[in-house]
């Protein structure tokens, strides 16, 4: 199996907690297989969200390039994504997606920079400040 992704709890509650206040309406799905992933992005797409002014998926797990994993396996993260398009999700026409990837996209090593913000001297990943759209 997969090799347990350590602090991917404190990342979760972290999360859950800054969507949370941002408003929106949580819900949280641990150790999921990929065919539960999809029935979950299933459901999801197919709810009414004509009350809703966006739409946040937040993914945590392993992952290689434009692959996501599931506790038993890998689906194309296409096929998550695309089940939300204005095509598929009408009641999400017009507005905002965002889709959250934690996970590695490659074997390429990030060296990281160190930031410039303050005293504290911290390393982040180089792309950590990217969003890919």
């Amino acid at each position: 199996g997969m090799n347990q992704r350590n602090g991917t709890d404190v990342d979760a509650a972290n999360t859950m907690k800054v969507f949370s206040n941002l408003g929106y309406k949580v819900k949280i799905y641990n150790d999921q297989t990929v065919d539960q992933m999809k029935q979950v992005l299933i459901a999801v797409s197919k709810e009414d969200h004509s009350g809703s002014a966006s739409f946040v998926c937040v993914l945590l797990s392993h992952g290689d390039e434009g692959v996501f994993f599931g506790t038993d396996g890998s689906v194309e993260l296409k096929q998550l994504t695309s089940l939300f398009r204005g095509d598929r999700c009408k009641s999400l026409v017009g507005k905002p997606k965002l889709f959250f990837i934690q996970a590695c996209r490659g074997t390429d090593l990030d060296p990281g920079i160190e930031t410039d913000s303050g005293a504290d001297h911290i390393k982040i990943p180089v792309e950590a400040d990217f969003l890919y759209a």
